[in-house]
């Protein structure tokens, strides 16, 4: 058994609460285990500047973690004048995994951003944020169908995100910080509903790892991100 009496192959519990923030046209906290994650979508009327006159929309992100996130404080990323490296490629990877869901010529000359706030960390932050963000994001898309400002649904699909490791020689699926943080092998898998991946991101931490250690992760990823589209769409009322 793991270190949370968990399977192998068994997510954290999982609690998806729509509608979190009265104020955003779409909003999801989201809570893997210990780590919570708010997502907001805001809706802009306009595009970045090199998509003005395309007819193009677009869809980006901002991820941060609170200073108490984690177990010591973390200043605040903006007191040092920059984000950090970890941070731009978390919401580059958050913005990428959105777009390839979204039809951005449907959505028209409009931006949807979806903030990604950590408010308690205890691993897999990156994939709870993508998993939490896509609620966010069909939320605000609904409302855009909802009023008639767009003429069919600019979704193309679901998409969720999960993390994989190896502890021990054993392939994990969602490991806890405690898991992470020893783990010889971590992996982040992106998939849509449709069954394709969207990224795979996988390190060797402490030690190489086979072609069927591989497979085996990838297995449990993909049972994982089931689950987690299957919550998903009871959370936003669909079968």
């Amino acid at each position: 058994m793991r270190i949370d009496n968990r399977r192998a192959d068994e997510l954290r519990a999982v609690k998806l609460q729509t509608g979190y923030l009265a104020t955003a046209e779409g909003s999801a906290l989201i809570e893997l285990g210990n780590t919570r994650v708010l997502c907001a979508a805001s809706l802009e009327e306009s595009v970045p500047q090199w998509l003005r006159g395309s007819g193009r929309g677009w869809v980006t992100a901002e991820y941060a973690m609170l200073p108490r996130a984690t177990a010591t404080r973390t200043p605040r990323e903006v007191q040092r004048g920059r984000q950090s490296g970890r941070t731009l490629e978390i919401q580059r990877l958050i913005g990428r995994s959105l777009r390839n869901v979204v039809n951005l010529d449907a959505l028209g000359e409009r931006t949807i951003i979806v903030d990604c706030d950590v408010i308690q960390a205890d691993g897999g932050t990156r994939t709870a944020a993508i998993t939490g963000a896509y609620v966010a994001l069909a939320l605000a898309i609904r409302q855009l169908v909802e009023y008639g400002a767009v003429t069919g649904d600019p979704l193309t699909g679901a998409v969720a995100a999960v993390s994989v490791g190896i502890l021990e020689g054993e392939a994990l699926l969602d490991l806890c910080y405690e898991e992470d943080a020893q783990a010889e092998v971590d992996m982040n898998i992106v998939m849509t509903d449709q069954d394709r991946f969207v990224e795979v991101q996988a390190t060797g931490e402490k030690a190489a790892f086979t072609d069927e250690q591989l497979a085996r992760m990838l297995e449990l990823g993909r049972g994982g991100i089931k689950e987690l589209l299957a919550i998903q769409r009871e959370a936003l009322g669909k079968t």
